[in-house]
C-alpha cells in the first residue's frame, strides 16, 4: 500500500521540475529567437541540448519509480 504512494509522490514531485523547466526553456529560446532571428540555428541548437538534460532527471524519476515498484 505504501509502496504504490511512494511510487505515485516520486513520479509526481520527479515530474513537476522539468515540466516546469522545460517550458520557461522552450519560452526563453523563442523569445531569444524572436528579437534576433539570424542566430536562429544556434539558439535552437542549445535549446535542444538543455531539453536533452531536463528530460534526463525525469527519467531518474521514473528509473526510481520502477525499482520502487519492483524490488
Amino acid at each position: 500500500m505504501y509502496t504504490e504512494l511512494a511510487i505515485g509522490l516520486v513520479m509526481s514531485f520527479g515530474m513537476i521540475g522539468p515540466g516546469i523547466g522545460l517550458g520557461f526553456l522552450v519560452g526563453k529560446a523563442l523569445e531569444a529567437i524572436g528579437r534576433n532571428p539570424e542566430a536562429t540555428s544556434k539558439i535552437q541548437t542549445n535549446m535542444i541540448l538543455g531539453l536533452a538534460f531536463t528530460e534526463a532527471i525525469a527519467i531518474y524519476a521514473l528509473v526510481v519509480a520502477l525499482i520502487l515498484k519492483f524490488v
